[in-house]
């Protein structure tokens, strides 16, 4: 059997220890030939693709970002689209495929697999918004790198006695915010899940300078003000419609010295929180995807999506998995109050 690999979307850490893992199961327990499609769905589009074979893929554990490449090319915004996709796996001899991708990546695929192509999904993305898994690897990871910048970030806004916003990932769902701003101890957590009134932010900045300390607050990107709307530098989308994020942070600063008179100053993390090497936890999990996406093609289980519930691995419907994305419950949003602007 030829099986292909693609790697979908923003880069993850961990993607090349799902990549590592699927090829060498698959060649070693059942000599299987797998074929990389490069940049994600446009080498699927283009037909570019690599070999993959077990020397191909020693020593890339550690690595980050992935050796495939990724894009957020949509297929479906071009003509023939699936059509093309379809044409390069029965060039290349490809009997089944592996995608590795967050909700848009997965979203091509089902419509992939509603065509007929014989396929598994894996789940990525760092925002950890994937439904029908506890978690995705990469969340882990961001989770970590955010928490040292909190860290950080606290030292210099006690020195300079000034509020700092800590601006971090999540469009749609707040986990990074609220795992690593309590890890963190932020002096409060803005996600998208709840809009924040602006001014009850203000109140716990001051109240952390009543007590002689210096507030961090840290916001998620798509988190929104009440009776407001989303905040962004600017209207351009990417190819699933998506408005690239980034804005929030700055706003709220600027929010902030207006209404309080003191000193704000916004750090926006960005891409660093995706970049670099994955935590062991994500190196595990995505190892584990990895392996048992192999074994959901050996045994004849397309159309699904690995998940992780517990510590077990199993398998969902992608249709099941894309039907909502996983958010930030507000009772458990609600068990951190106490901590904010105190």
């Amino acid at each position: 059997m030829r099986v292909g690999v693609l790697t979908g979307g923003g880069d993850c850490p961990g993607l090349n220890a799902v990549i590592r893992g699927i090829v060498r199961r698959g060649v070693q327990e059942y000599d299987w030939q797998f074929v990389g499609i490069v940049d994600g769905w446009r080498g699927a589009l283009e037909d570019v693709t690599v070999p993959l074979d077990v020397p191909s893929v020693r020593g890339i554990l550690t690595h980050g970002g992935t050796i495939l490449g990724a894009s957020r090319t949509n297929p479906l915004r071009t003509e023939d689209g699936i059509a093309r996709i379809k044409r390069t796996l029965d060039v290349r001899g490809i009997d089944a495929l592996v995608v590795v991708g967050g909700e848009d990546t997965l979203g091509v695929a089902q419509r992939l697999a509603d065509e007929g192509v014989r396929l598994v999904g894996v789940p990525k993305t760092i925002d950890n918004d994937v439904g029908g898994t506890d978690y995705t690897f990469g969340f882990d990871t961001a989770v970590s790198i955010a928490t040292e910048a909190i860290d950080r970030l606290h030292t210099t806004a006690a020195s300079h006695r000034r509020a700092l916003v800590v601006e971090v990932m999540g469009r749609h769902s707040g986990w990074i915010a609220v795992h690593a701003g309590v890890a963190g101890g932020a002096s409060a957590i803005l996600i998208p899940e709840r809009a924040f009134d602006v001014e009850q932010v203000c109140g716990w900045v001051l109240s952390r300078f009543q007590l002689r300390r210096a507030p961090v607050i840290v916001v998620a990107e798509g988190a929104v003000p009440e009776a407001g709307q989303l905040v962004v530098r600017d209207e351009s989308r990417d190819e699933y419609g998506h408005v690239r994020l980034s804005g929030i942070g700055d706003w709220l600063a600027d929010e902030i010295e207006r209404r309080t008179g003191k000193q704000a100053r916004t750090t926006v993390l960005g891409h660093v929180q995706r970049g670099g090497t994955p935590t062991a936890n994500d190196r595990w999990l995505a190892t584990r995807f990895g392996l048992q996406a192999v074994a959901a093609v050996w045994d004849g289980d397309f159309g699904t999506m690995t998940a992780v519930r517990g510590t077990d691995i199993v398998r969902v419907p992608l249709r099941e998995a894309l039907a909502t994305a996983k958010r930030v419950p507000l009772e458990l949003y609600e068990e951190f109050d106490v901590f904010f602007g105190t």
